[in-house]
């Protein structure tokens, strides 16, 4: 795809939907804080069935052209051999690098620098060998929960997926609002399906950075006026490849750094799309946990949605 606006006005771009200081100084949650207490409880009077959808792809411990760092699961202890312990039990252990192109992961605001800064313009040196000093995953300790709302792209489009040069601009993300009657609007958590992981599961698995549908730099002005709070999609967010030279993540750099908006990448949105059509019904109450880790740039995470 062609990009649709040149490197100096992207850059300009940036710094227009710049959110540094909107909420002070010293703030790390960014635009987490347009989720308050009433557009949780909002999204709570949403359930009705009760019914829940996981929008995680298992932890992948295959290599693959797109898992360059495959997750590692050693058993400690198995049942032939725990059988006839003095406490009869199995353990394992995993090993997770979260960043990559197939673990569902939340990225946290410290990911991403720019001009040597990450959002609110903390320094990047606060990231050391020790961890984030600032804008570290563990913040949200408390969890998102708010109202989630799917685009289902391909389904706009009457096709099974995106093909990998095709990129989503603004005029693509309002047709779906109108197709599936709901706007994304202030605090929302904004998923866009591509349709990544059912044409991963038809076609096999292929190398991402040569080649991924995402959301073109366009759409950064677009997510700053509707002011989402999260963004989440079943790739990497961006268009890859990148076709601008200011960054070869525009959407990860703009949304994370400049707009403080949380990512999440690789989510699996096939049953959320199903179940979507299905009721008609394309927002839902949205429920994620991170974990805990202290100093952390993402987290592997498991977001529900609630119908």
């Amino acid at each position: 795809m062609k990009p649709t606006m040149s490197d100096s006005e992207l850059e300009a771009m940036l710094e227009k939907i710049s959110n540094w200081g909107r909420w002070g100084r010293d703030d790390q949650r960014g635009a987490l804080n347009y989720i308050d207490d009433f557009k949780r409880a909002a999204a709570a009077r949403t359930v009705e069935s009760g019914h829940t959808v996981s929008l995680s792809l298992p932890l992948d411990t295959v290599p693959a052209p797109d898992n360059f760092i495959p997750v590692v699961h050693l058993m400690r202890q198995t049942g032939h051999d725990g059988r006839n312990d003095a406490f009869p039990h199995s353990a394992d252990f995993f090993t997770i690098a979260p960043h990559g192109h197939v673990n569902t992961h939340l990225d946290a605001l410290c990911h991403i620098f720019w001009r040597g800064r990450m959002y609110n313009g903390f320094d990047a040196d606060e990231v050391t060998s020790h961890g984030a000093q600032r804008c570290a995953i563990d913040l949200l300790r408390g969890g998102i929960v708010g109202r989630g709302v799917l685009l289902d792209i391909p389904k706009v489009r009457g096709v099974q997926w995106l093909e990998n040069d095709d990129g989503i601009v603004p005029a693509d993300l309002e047709a779906a609002e109108k197709d599936h009657r709901v706007q994304a609007g202030e605090g929302d958590i904004l998923l866009v399906r591509t349709g990544r992981a059912r044409r991963r599961r038809v076609k096999g698995a292929w190398n991402v950075r040569e080649g991924c549908a995402g959301l073109e730099a366009s759409c950064l002005a677009w997510l700053h006026e509707r002011r989402i709070a999260v963004l989440g999609g079943d790739g990497h967010n961006d268009l890859a490849p990148s076709p601008y030279k200011v960054s070869m993540a525009p959407i990860h750099l703009g949304a994370i750094a400049l707009m403080g908006i949380h990512l999440i990448d690789n989510a699996d949105l096939e049953e959320l799309a199903e179940t979507c059509a299905r009721i008609g019904r394309y927002h839902f109450m949205f429920m994620m946990a991170p974990l805990v880790l202290e100093r952390g740039t993402a987290s592997p995470v498991n977001p529900l949605a609630i119908f």
